[in-house]
């Protein structure tokens, strides 16, 4: 089985779209570092929160080497510095992680990597949804801030554009 670790926001994302059914589907076991899961826990009130506990694929893992994250978390915040720690100590197969400067600093580690928009579009690809377009216009409806250029061109490799 493949080790994904997920970011906080990717699964805020999904939440916020109901369908985080896709990341157990497309990779049967997420992993999230306890940063993570405490993000989440921050959003109580919001109104797609979900207890992550509930899910039995969904593994909370702490991270070993706290003063690397420490170090990350000059330049990223608590739980990207913690998914990045965490995939190298478990030497993860992929994280899934938005934020440009998080994904700048996996590509400079060789921690391969993907994000939201990456996994509607490899959902897609496997039948599991039939289109990604209206799911673009509801994470943004939820507040998700969307480059128009990654969205034409995922709208792109989809062919619904």
């Amino acid at each position: 089985m493949l080790k994904i670790i997920s970011n906080t926001t990717p699964i805020i994302t999904f939440l916020g779209l109901e369908k985080l059914n896709l990341l157990q589907e497309l990779y049967q076991e997420i992993i999230i570092p306890l940063a993570v899961f405490e993000e989440i826990e921050l959003g109580k009130e919001k109104p797609f929160y979900t207890d992550l506990t509930q899910f039995n694929w969904i593994k909370i893992k702490n991270v070993q080497n706290q003063e690397a994250v420490r170090y990350l978390e000059t330049i990223l915040d608590r739980g990207e510095a913690e998914v990045i720690v965490l995939a190298q100590e478990i030497n993860a197969d992929v994280i899934i992680i938005d934020e440009r400067l998080a994904r700048n600093y996996a590509n400079i580690q060789n921690i391969a990597y993907t994000g939201s928009f990456g996994i509607l579009l490899k959902a897609k690809q496997q039948g599991l949804i039939s289109e990604i377009k209206p799911l673009l216009q509801k994470a943004q409806n939820n507040g998700i801030r969307m480059n128009e250029r990654i969205i034409n061109e995922i709208l792109n490799k989809a062919g619904e554009l």
